[in-house]
């Protein structure tokens, strides 16, 4: 039992955090239609920019919110120049925008960063808390809690505010919306600056417990593609089903099956969904975008 516990509090840490990239591929789908596959890179920015600030001295809270606009700053910048201009292209040909600015930003962090692995000191110390005969480490539930808070946050400012409503107008109807007065082109933008903060936050509070790289992001983007797919692209509920459930299937099959095929879990899943549940979890007959 403490065996199977270990893997379960392995899984959902990890599955919060594939939940939170997968929250940002919704977001931006959602609004654009667009499938972002340098998601990941906001993650790697998150972490990586926290960590040298704060090693030029910077206090971490001070590092940590800089780290975050930086990556909103990125999220703007790759809207703009480079998604954008191609709005009306086909999907492949978007999907292969976002595949290149993933390898420019990856390139970018060899320079601006470097190619060693960093971390972060845990927020609440190293003392591991013992649950069952399992052990959990503080930093888990500062990454749990940072989901939980990522998701309801996202659930106030879609329900109750101005904004949040004319996005949600957007991804259901862009003329309609266009028409009615709401700023299409601002709604695109603040989809990219809200994705890329969520994949900074959760660079942030994973990052002292797996480690960061300027190549952290691409392997973090499949398994966050994976739990969107699996849960269901466009529902913001799937996105967060579907990272847990990747989690907690990668800490099982690496825990009682091997850990070599860790990875290959998120290729298995997807190639399971789109042969079985073309829709994913949440999907229905035809997507719906709300």
């Amino acid at each position: 039992m403490a065996e199977f516990l270990q893997f379960f509090f392995s899984g959902i840490t990890v599955g919060a955090v594939y939940a939170m990239v997968a929250l940002g591929f919704t977001i931006i789908y959602n609004a654009s239609e667009v499938i972002n596959f340098a998601q990941g890179e906001f993650v790697m920015i998150g972490g990586m920019t926290s960590v040298f600030l704060l090693s030029a001295g910077l206090p971490l809270p001070l590092a940590i919110a800089l780290a975050v606009a930086i990556a909103v700053a990125v999220g703007i910048a790759l809207n703009v120049l480079a998604i954008e201009p191609a709005r009306g292209a086909s999907v492949v040909t978007l999907i292969i925008i976002t595949i290149g600015a993933s390898i420019l930003l990856r390139g970018l962090a060899q320079i601006v960063f470097d190619r060693q692995f960093h971390t972060l000191p845990a927020f609440s110390g190293e003392t591991p808390i013992t649950i069952g005969g399992a052990a959990l480490q503080p930093q888990a539930l500062w990454v749990l809690g940072g989901a939980l808070v990522v998701v309801l946050a996202l659930g106030w400012f879609f329900t109750r505010t101005l904004m949040g409503k004319a996005m949600r107008a957007t991804a259901h109807n862009r003329l309609a919306a266009q028409l009615a007065g709401i700023n299409v082109r601002f709604v695109l933008m603040l989809s990219f600056a809200l994705s890329a903060a969520i994949g900074a936050v959760a660079g942030v509070l994973v990052t002292p417990i797996t480690l960061t790289s300027y190549d952290a992001g691409a392997m973090l983007a499949l398994k966050g593609f994976a739990a969107a797919i699996l849960g269901g692209m466009g529902s913001a509920a799937g996105a967060v089903a579907g990272g847990l459930l990747v989690g907690i299937a990668e800490a099982m099959g690496a825990g009682y099956i091997s850990s070599d095929y860790k990875d290959a879990v998120a290729f298995v899943i997807i190639l399971l969904v789109l042969f079985f549940l073309p829709r994913g979890l949440f999907g229905g007959k035809s997507v719906e975008r709300v």
